[in-house]
């Protein structure tokens, strides 16, 4: 790389930070500098570049075509320098350990089970981030996810299968006591009502294998597991839900399984996943602990 191809860092760094807040006062109260500091550095990367990059728009500013793929590269750039800083920070093991998962897997899994992992490692706090939309590890600093996923293929990080196995049918007992056996099970199932996420695709091909037409059915959708989950707790109707998630409901009695003999629902894959290099020493006490908790 030749560094007197590119401009100066503090230019792109004001620069950025303007496009993607869209006002120059924002970026020099961001940046900690002036707001004539921005503007000038803005105007010596349009004069670099021979084209405008912003442009005014009402009290603000917003970046052009050619601004906006600028402002897109440089984002990328800062969050991978930005990743590298936080992964050697990691090694050093300075902060809280970062972990991000879904909402379901948090609340019904991981959450109940934390007690236990801060007794025996008082020495390793925790923050958990629970989204249902996968983020990049890097870029937001987390440094452990835990994510379901069918291959543990994703670029840039390194995937170890946690478990694997079947989701499970459950319902509430009081809607499992309406099976009496006087049918098969599917004509059994159809009688039930449904809970059912949107995006679930897996199950609407798995229910309509067992014999089950969900036109038939009296479903409810729901944009979210967690909703699904918390409907099926009330007594609201039958849902799939991969076992670690309800292992403790059907322990404690709370959901019961509905499956027919042989039927083991979608399958499921559960990985830990951490950005590509040096594993921390505090991020293997965690795993290996996590591991212990699925066994």
């Amino acid at each position: 790389m030749d560094w007197r191809d590119i401009p100066s860092l503090a230019a792109l760094r004001a620069f950025e930070a303007a496009a993607r807040l869209q006002s120059y006062s924002a970026a020099a109260r961001t940046l900690n500098v002036t707001h004539a500091a921005v503007a000038q550095h803005v105007r010596a990367l349009e004069d670099r570049f021979g084209q405008a990059l912003m442009a005014r728009a009402g009290r603000g500013v917003i970046p052009t075509e050619a601004g906006a793929r600028l402002a897109s590269d440089l984002a990328r750039g800062f969050a991978e320098i930005a990743g590298g800083v936080r992964a050697i920070d990691a090694l050093r093991g300075d902060g809280p350990l970062s972990i991000t998962t879904t909402r379901t897997f948090a609340e019904n899994w991981l959450m109940p089970r934390l007690p236990e992992f801060w007794s025996s490692h008082p020495e390793t706090p925790l923050t958990i981030s629970a989204d249902d939309t996968a983020v990049d590890l890097r870029q937001t600093g987390h440094h452990i996810g835990i994510r379901y996923g069918a291959t543990g293929s994703w670029p840039g990080l390194d995937a170890r299968l946690l478990q694997s196995g079947y989701s499970v049918l459950v319902a509430h007992p009081k809607i499992a006591a309406r099976v009496d056996g006087t049918q098969d099970w599917a004509q059994e199932m159809a009688k039930l009502p449904w809970l059912i996420e949107n995006n679930f695709l897996e199950f609407h091909e798995w229910i309509e294998a067992q014999g089950i037409s969900l036109q038939d059915v009296q479903v409810s959708y729901f944009d979210a597991n967690p909703l699904v989950l918390a409907g099926t707790r009330a007594g609201g109707g039958v849902s799939m839900q991969p076992f670690p998630v309800v292992q403790d409901d059907l322990a404690a009695g709370r959901l019961v399984t509905l499956m027919a003999p042989g039927a083991d629902g979608p399958p499921y894959r559960l990985y830990i996943v951490t950005p590509t290099g040096p594993v921390p020493d505090r991020v293997r006490v965690f795993e290996k602990w996590l591991r212990a908790q699925m066994a």
